[in-house]
């Protein structure tokens, strides 16, 4: 059995926070929300990870976060740019929005070898939530189980403006299919989405989420790359500016045509991220909890 590998997205600019998000500090000392990540990925067992992450942003997240990782990990960098394309296609003019998480997720593929988890660089996720999916891909399974890390829904919206997340039909343990929703409110324990901004439907606080915390085999590289030509052949004339190949999109064509199956792991540990710039006083506060609580030292890594 292969070492798994941690994946971290952390490709993205950060728009609606209005910065580079993956590198902001959430503490005195300067450590990030991925810092965090890695600190509780590190104590569940993982020893190699792979950045996924632009040219752009190269210099400034090996400075910050990269080499310093390199001591306590086998870290690979991959890029994702837009003109990873497959062969006989090209990048519409004017595009500069990345292709998405499933696009993401595929540029690992030659890279990542063996099971691997995926993580989003800017969201924390709890050390119960590392623990799990290090566990699950340890063992020895086929490559047509995955995992999928479930958490509650009133658990991970913000007090300061509309989330995306994917509301997770769960039977038995596993996945059955998720449904998008690209604009959910807090409302209290609660929530509730909208399709066109002025009718609201209510969704319960209890309702399982997916927040891109996933446990795959290679597999799912697989089927990510040849998936792409058919989601661009039908997207690119429809919307060549921002059409976002998802990965949960793939993994639920896997759930329907019945040649992967998804055990959720559940997850009662608060997620916290950074949507908006507001939310950085409530992560900053969160993890300071945690530390007079003795869940994290006063200082990373030492």
């Amino acid at each position: 059995m292969q070492e798994p590998t941690l994946v971290i997205m952390a490709a993205g600019m950060g728009s609606r926070f209005g910065g580079l998000k993956q590198i902001t500090a959430v503490d005195e000392a300067g450590h990030a929300i991925i810092d965090y990540s890695l600190f509780d990925a590190k104590r569940a067992g993982f020893k190699k990870i792979a950045f996924i992450i632009k040219h752009e942003i190269e210099d400034s997240f090996k400075q910050t976060v990269g080499h310093r990782m390199e001591k306590y990990f086998d870290v690979q960098y991959i890029y994702q740019q837009l003109d990873v394309l497959p062969e006989g296609y090209c990048v519409p003019e004017g595009r500069e929005k990345p292709w998405g998480t499933g696009h993401a997720v595929m540029c690992c593929r030659g890279t990542v070898t063996g099971p691997f988890a995926v993580i989003n660089a800017d969201d924390f996720y709890g050390k119960g939530a590392y623990k799990a999916i290090y566990d699950f891909l340890s063992a020895d399974r086929d490559k047509s189980e995955y995992a999928m890390g479930g958490y509650k829904l009133k658990n991970t919206v913000t007090e300061n403006g509309h989330v995306a997340r994917g509301i997770c039909d769960v039977e038995n343990g596993y996945l059955k299919g998720i449904t998008e929703r690209t604009h959910i409110e807090k409302r209290g324990e609660n929530a509730a989405y909208t399709l066109d901004g002025e009718h609201f439907t209510e969704v319960s606080g209890e309702a399982t989420v997916s927040m891109n915390f996933w446990g795959f085999s290679t597999q799912m590289l697989d089927r990510l790359s040849a998936g792409f030509p058919a989601f661009l052949d039908k997207n690119l004339p429809e919307n060549p500016l921002k059409c976002e190949y998802f990965l949960p999109f793939v993994a639920n064509e896997q759930l329907e045509d019945k040649t992967a199956t998804v055990e959720v792991l559940q997850c009662s540990e608060t997620w916290y991220g950074m949507t908006y710039r507001a939310d950085l006083d409530h992560v900053k506060a969160a993890i300071a909890d945690m530390k007079a609580a003795g869940i994290y030292p006063e200082k990373l890594w030492e």
